[in-house]
This record gives structure tokens, sequence and C-alpha cells, in this order.
């Protein structure tokens, strides 16, 4: 079992327990170390962040960062049930206003990165997928990303700016689940971000999506109220913010505010 999937399911015992229980405390349970730091990011994040672990801790030996991947729609739900996290990185600002709304963000969030959709296609691109008319034709296996996820609520927007009403043939939980169907085969093509085409190195093609059509995602990242690991979560907003989180970040396809 992969480390971060350890901690995913970590942080998800407060709220199944929660749930078997007549009612909710109102301290939820937090990290069981004070040298952890609880780190919920966007799913297309995964690559840039697993490197951002690394630097941090190098450059902090004192702090363990783990990792909580997945929806932003599914991390925001998770911190407005009390799960522990101390930061929150979201691939789109509504998932964030939501968690700012519900007083759960300490201070401003900052704008740490955008990026752009892109059409992926498997290797070779056998369907002949050329621009986003081929999402309408029924005879091509097409995905995209669940509404609700920011991804599949940039696809639909990128879709509906183009006049195009898609077939789609199966909705995916994230990014990152979508773009391993692509991967494999077993869709003809999706709308995933740049940055996940780029991750794959090529096993996934992507095809440029208009820049009339296309939308510009803005990520958000803030600590949290609660964060039970507050020095260290300042730290790593810092360190996300800098010169080297920067180019950590640009390295995997994504663009500086």
């Amino acid at each position: 079992m992969s480390r971060s999937l350890i901690v995913a399911l970590a942080l998800l015992m407060p709220l199944l327990l929660a749930a078997c229980s007549d009612s909710i405390g109102d301290n939820p349970a937090r990290a069981s170390s004070e040298d952890d730091l609880l780190v919920s990011a966007a799913a297309s994040l995964t690559d840039a962040f697993g490197e951002m672990e690394t630097a941090f801790e190098t450059a902090k030996p004192g702090v363990d960062v783990l990792l909580n991947l997945g929806p932003s729609s599914g991390l925001r739900e998770q911190i407005l049930e009390g799960a522990p996290a101390d930061v929150f990185a979201s691939a789109n600002t509504s998932n964030m206003e939501q968690v700012i709304e519900a007083g759960e963000v300490a201070g401003d969030p900052e704008i740490f990165v955008t990026n752009v959709l892109q059409i992926a296609v498997p290797s070779g691109n056998s369907a002949g997928v050329t621009g986003l008319e081929d999402f309408a034709n029924e005879d091509l296996l097409i995905g995209l990303c669940a509404e609700d996820v920011p991804c599949g609520d940039f696809g639909r927007t990128v879709l509906e700016n183009a006049g195009v009403t898609p077939a789609i043939d199966t909705n995916e939980p994230d990014v990152r689940a979508l773009l391993t169907k692509i991967e494999a085969g077993e869709l003809d093509a999706g709308i995933t971000y740049v940055t996940d085409v780029v991750s794959t190195g090529g096993t996934v093609e992507g095809v440029d999506i208009p820049d009339e059509f296309n939308v510009i995602a803005d990520y958000p990242i803030a600590a949290l109220v609660n964060a039970p690991n507050p020095d260290a979560a300042a730290a790593f907003l810092a360190f996300v913010l800098s010169a080297e989180g920067q180019a950590i970040l640009n390295r995997y396809g994504f663009s500086s505010p």
C-alpha cells in the first residue's frame, strides 16, 4: 500500500468514527505527532507536491510532510467535516471559497500556480482525435472528470464554450483516475490538465484546446484555522511561493501566477 494511500485512509478515520456515533466532538482528531505536516492537495498536484515534499523535508528536517491527495471537492468536504489538515491546496477557487465561508481558513489564500486544460489521448492517438468536436462522436469512448470536481467543471465549460455536446461514456472521480484510463487505452479521449499529460512522459499525448475555448485554472493555497502544526504550515506556504517552490511547480508544467 502506498504511503499517500495510507495517509488518506488515516485522515478519513475520524469521519468514519464520527458517523458511527451519536454526536461529533467539538475537537476533531488531529495529527498524531507535532512533527507531522498534513497537506490536503488536489490530485493534479500529485507529482509536483511529491517533489515539494522531499525538498521541504530537506529544508526542514524536523518536519514530516504527509500528503492527502484527491479531488478538491472531496478534500473540501473532509476539512468541513473535521478531518485534520494543516494546509489546503485546491485546483480551483470555488472549493477554497467554501472553506473560507465555513471559517476554516487562516489568513488570505494565495494563488500559487495556474494550469490550463488539454485533450488527452492514448499514445499514438489511434482514434484520430483532432479537437473538441470529436467529443460529440458517439463512436468514440469519451471520458471527463465528474461534475463538482474542478477538472470536470472546467472540461464542461470548455466544451460549452466550443458549442459541443459531449457523448460521455464515463465520469471519473478525479483527474488522475481519468488519466489512468486514457493511458491504458480504455478511452479514446478525455479532458485533463496539461500538467497531467506532461506527467505521463509520453504514454499519453496532448491535443491543444484553442485559447478562445480554454480555461485558466487558478490554484489557491492556505493554512487552516485548526492546523495541528501552524508553524510548519506557514513555512510550507512560504516554501511553495518561494523561487525554489515555483521552480519545482514549473518543471511539472504549472505556470506561476
